[in-house]
Parts: C-alpha cells; sequence; structure tokens
C-alpha cells in the first residue's frame, strides 16, 4: 500500500475516534503511533518516542503557557472581573443595553490579563449575569452577550491559543501579540454595536441601567486600575521590548497576586486551587502537543499536506478562493472540537497550501495592496484562524460558551442562548471580511513597533 494511501486512512481514522469522543489528544498519539509504526517499522515508533516529549516541552517559548494560565486562574481568584464590570458599568450602564455593553468591556478587559476564552466566559458569567438579570435583561440577549463576549479572550494579547499557533508555524509570540490588538479591538467595538442595533429593534431586551453618583463612578474607575497597569506593564513590556513573553508573564502573575492580596480577595488555599488548575490545564495542552507532533510525523511521511497543498495549487481556484475555503473548514470544524485541538490539527495541513500560493499570487496589488511575504501571510492568516476559530465556541453543537453560560443560566434554554449569539456571529463574520479585505489593519502595529 502507498504511504499517501496510508496517510489518508490515518486521517479517516483520526476523525472516527473523535467522532466516538475520544480525548483528541489521545486519537492523534494512537493514529500518529500506529501510522509511524506501519510505514517504518516499531522500532522508528520507540526511536521517535525516547526523545520526542523532551524535544517538545523543553522549548523555551513553551514556558510562557503555563504562566499566563496561571495569570488568569489568580486574577479569577482575585476579584479583578467584578470589578471590571462595575467600572464598565459605571461608564456605559446608564445608556439602552449599557449593562450588556459593559459586560463586552468587562469581558475584553480580562481577556487581557486571562488568555482563555473558556475562562473569561465562566469568569464574567459569575458576575455579570446577575446583574443582566436585575435589570430585567432578556434571557437571549443577557446569555448571548457573556457566552460571544467569552470569545474575546482567546484573541485580545495575551492568549494562549495564540502563542500555540505561533510555535506550530515558527512564527514570532511578540510580533502576534502586536497583530491581535487592532483586530481585537476591533471585536469590541463591533459587539457593542451589535447590542446597540439590537436594543434599538428589541427595545425590552435591554433596558438602562441604574444611574451612579460621582463617588461611586470615581471608586469604580480607581478600583479598575490595577487591571490596566497589569496590561500596561505586561504587554506594554513586551511591545517596547522591555520583555520577552516569558519574563512579562512572571511579572504579570507577580502583579495580578499582589493586588488580590492587598484587597483581601486572594489567600492561600485559593492560590492552591489557582496551581492545581494550572497544572491540570497544562499537562492537558502539553499532552495535545505530544499528540499534534506525532501526527505531524506520520502525515508528513505519509505525503498528506504535501498532496493537499499540490491539489490545491493546481486545481485553478484563486489564491484567496482557496483562503475563504480554509477558514470556512475552520468554522466548520469549530463546531466538532475545541479551539486549540482546531489550531493544532488543521494547521500543519493549510499552512503549506499557502506557502505553495505564496509564490507570488498573494504579494501581487490584486489580492494584497500592500504587499505580504510569507512571514506577513503567517501573521495575517494567524489572525484570521483565530477569528474563526473564536466562531467554533459559539456555534452548534459544540459551543463551549454555550454550555457554560447555559450551566450558570438553567431557566434560559439553551435554544434561547444560541439566537443570542446569532448577531454577534454575524458581526464576526463581517470583521473577517473587512480583515481580509484589508489586510494592513493587522499588518501595521507589527510594521509600525518593529519598524
Amino acid at each position: 500500500m502507498e504511504s499517501i494511501t496510508i496517510g489518508f486512512l490515518g486521517l479517516g481514522a483520526l476523525v472516527f475516534l473523535i467522532a466516538i469522543r475520544m480525548p483528541i489528544a489521545y486519537a492523534m498519539i494512537i493514529v500518529g503511533t500506529v501510522g509511524i509504526a506501519i510505514l517504518n517499522g516499531p522500532a522508528i515508533v520507540l526511536s521517535q518516542l525516547k526523545d520526542l516529549a523532551y524535544g517538545q516541552f523543553s522549548v523555551y517559548d513553551l514556558s510562557v503557557v503555563p504562566l499566563f494560565i496561571l495569570m488568569g486562574a489568580i486574577a479569577s481568584r482575585s476579584g479583578l472581573s467584578a470589578d471590571l464590570f462595575r467600572a464598565a458599568n459605571a461608564w456605559l450602564g446608564w445608556m439602552r443595553g449599557g449593562v450588556a455593553m459593559s459586560a463586552i468591556a468587562a469581558c475584553a478587559g480580562f481577556g487581557a490579563v486571562c488568555g482563555s476564552s473558556l475562562a473569561t466566559a465562566s469568569t464574567m458569567g459569575r458576575v455579570a449575569l446577575p446583574e443582566l438579570k436585575r435589570y430585567r435583561y432578556s434571557g437571549t440577549l443577557a446569555t448571548g452577550t457573556i457566552a460571544a463576549g467569552g470569545v474575546l479572550g482567546i484573541l485580545i494579547p495575551p492568549s494562549v491559543v495564540l502563542i500555540i499557533y505561533a510555535i506550530v508555524v515558527e512564527a514570532n509570540v511578540v510580533t502576534m501579540f502586536m497583530a491581535a490588538l487592532i483586530p481585537g479591538l476591533i471585536a469590541v467595538l463591533f459587539f457593542v454595536i451589535t447590542i446597540f442595533v439590537y436594543v434599538l429593534i428589541f427595545p425590552d431586551a435591554g433596558p438602562r441601567g441604574g444611574g451612579t453618583t460621582p463617588q461611586e463612578f470615581i471608586s469604580a474607575t480607581l478600583n479598575v486600575l490595577p487591571v490596566g497597569l497589569v496590561f500596561g506593564v505586561v504587554i506594554g513590556g513586551i511591545y517596547f521590548g522591555f520583555f520577552n513573553p516569558t519574563p512579562a508573564a512572571a511579572v504579570g502573575v507577580v502583579m495580578v497576586a499582589l493586588f488580590g492580596f492587598i484587597k483581601r480577595k486572594l489567600s492561600l488555599p485559593s492560590i492552591r486551587e489557582g496551581l492545581l488548575e494550572t497544572a491540570s490545564t497544562t499537562g492537558m495542552i502539553f499532552l495535545i502537543l505530544l499528540g499534534a507532533e506525532l501526527l505531524k510525523i506520520f502525515m508528513s511521511r505519509g505525503g498528506v499536506p504535501q498532496a493537499m497543498a499540490g491539489w490545491m495549487a493546481t486545481s485553478g481556484l484563486e489564491p484567496m478562493t482557496i483562503l475563504l475555503l480554509l477558514l470556512l473548514a475552520l468554522i466548520l470544524l469549530g463546531c466538532l472540537m475545541d479551539s486549540l485541538s482546531m489550531i493544532l490539527l488543521a494547521i500543519p495541513f493549510f499552512w503549506p497550501v499557502l506557502v505553495q500560493l505564496n509564490g507570488g499570487d498573494f504579494a501581487t496589488a490584486d489580492t494584497s495592496p500592500f504587499g505580504m511575504d510569507t512571514e506577513d501571510l503567517k501573521i495575517w492568516f494567524g489572525i484570521l484562524a483565530l477569528i474563526v476559530v473564536e466562531l467554533g465556541l459559539i456555534t452548534p453543537p459544540v459551543g463551549m460558551n454555550v454550555f457554560i453560560i447555559s450551566a450558570q443560566a438553567p431557566d434560559v434554554p439553551m435554544r434561547q442562548t444560541f439566537l443570542g449569539v446569532l448577531p454577534f456571529f454575524g458581526a464576526e463574520l463581517i470583521r473577517v471580511g473587512i480583515l481580509v479585505a484589508f489586510p494592513i489593519l493587522t499588518l501595521w502595529l507589527p510594521r509600525a513597533l518593529s519598524g
């Protein structure tokens, strides 16, 4: 049997294992190990396993992952999410739909110190849902807003998934953080506009919130300054070259913990919980990374990525059409698996296709008036990929953010929550269209800060 046939059979076996609900890390490890053994013999598998895990996990760039996860775990236990929501509500709550807009702003702020969409949705759901219910917001708008707001954690730096993407395609993590900022802020703006339009059409869905006294306004604003300080030190330090991502994350952990102790919201038992959560999450991520590497070795030796790239290159389709098809495939995959697994599974197949097409097609004035070499394409495609990966968190049948919020709002049927995220889904598609049409929105900040 030819290697390419074995490769595609392995791909089919992987899809089957995922379909029967086997954890994706185990599915990739099994398919990768068995596939390499069939192609090259069991001795090669043992030789690969001897040092593959060490080679994978000793990469310095990966050390930032547990630190950012720990920063988010401690932040969620330090009361920062509640402070963010109170400050945003003091500024925006007086408007019709303002409490929902405040939830979006708070999700963006918490995502800036957390880096995880699921953690952002879960934490902000506990903080914002009671307030949205108190002001008699419709269940559809309330749950849909928090579920959609949670996806901001995956793109607004720091983002764990963004770091993993950078490692997979060998991009600079700092450059990816720079590229993500403007698209992330556009998402916040579009979500706020979506709520504004929604309450214009359905006024009863988002009543005005209560007013605040000048003293309450000042107090709420001052209480959120620690979050701004953490973001400024961590992300600003990375952008302007004062820190590499790993020491910046370590500084962020210390700052968040310090603020938690000063406010008497953090205790030694809660730090222990945060450390255990970090260890569990990091272990899961690293196991998926190991499985992805084994699968990549198998597929590469089977010739599957090369065959897909060659087929796409000779298909006669325009490069931009192929890019849109790849993004559509990521949206569909997002309905079946979590964002990290999708990045590790799909990008090793999709990226070689774009590299092969980038022999000049993407750099022409017709498709990119600003000109893109392979490095620019790597950044641009990464941001687009992460945005459509976001959509998988709010689309059925998986929609992890929707499941999290539904568990916190059992009085709201899940169907209403999915209806509530539809306007935000539409806003995200518009954002993708704008970023595809205007790559400079993604590339300007990295060029400006590195130039």
